[in-house]
């Protein structure tokens, strides 16, 4: 019989456990296979993504934007071009750091997740990759017949609303915070605060300057992944 776990263990993904942001990159490269307008779609890619480190992200219009340039083509070629990303882009950018910490967490028994503010379309197969089965991502509104809507679907992994989607995904394993004993967070972001201090062991990992001047503020661990 398979024993409970007992330690919940949660990573944020980009700039913790890859040394950038893969909803942002995922744009560029958009405009690097010829699908997005180099100026106007990169300035536009730019200011959100500076809203999001600036803690004043409007994700709603972010997702319209970032899923306009791919949302309405065949599903076959959208997943192609995910495909490439994965092979082009993201392959370089997964560490032998950040693998070793996912699989000293696992094999340790904890229940591991990845709670993103990405959405499910760019992050399905990077959590796949990182060996990760549990994924919390920003969920994307599809129509009957499978189109994607540009819109959020459900509450977003976002701020205050990553503590509220691990309590209903917890739920749906028919657990709940309070089964477990240790609670570890890792992220690089003031922006998962909210679910850092549900942590028994928050860890600044890679950092923001903002978010290390607070875990040094509270004594929380800091972890450097990455050069």
């Amino acid at each position: 019989m398979t024993s409970e776990p007992r330690h919940l263990c949660l990573f944020d993904l980009d700039g913790t456990l890859i040394p950038i942001d893969s909803d942002h990159a995922f744009g560029e490269f958009m405009v690097s296979i010829g699908w997005a307008d180099a100026d106007e779609f990169r300035r536009r890619n730019d200011v959100f993504y500076a809203d999001y480190q600036a803690g004043t992200l409007d994700l709603t219009a972010y997702i319209e934007f970032a899923t306009g340039v791919w949302r309405n083509r065949p599903l076959a070629e959208a997943e192609q071009a995910r495909e490439r990303f994965m092979a082009e882009v993201i392959g370089a950018q997964l560490h032998p750091a950040a693998f070793e910490l996912v699989r000293e967490h696992q094999a340790r028994g904890d229940l591991v997740a990845i709670v993103t503010a990405t959405n499910e379309f760019v992050t399905t197969p990077i959590a796949a990759a990182l060996g990760v089965e549990h994924l919390l991502a920003v969920q994307l509104e599809r129509t009957a017949d499978a189109a994607w809507t540009g819109r959020i679907r459900g509450t977003p992994t976002f701020r205050e609303g990553k503590v509220a989607r691990v309590h209903d995904w917890l739920a749906g394993l028919g657990h709940q915070i309070g089964d477990f004993s240790g609670i570890s967070v890792y992220s690089d972001s003031p922006n998962d605060l909210p679910l850092m201090e549900l942590a028994t062991e928050p860890v600044a990992t890679n950092p923001s300057p903002a978010l290390e001047a607070t875990a040094v503020e509270r004594g929380w661990r800091i972890l450097r992944l990455f050069p």
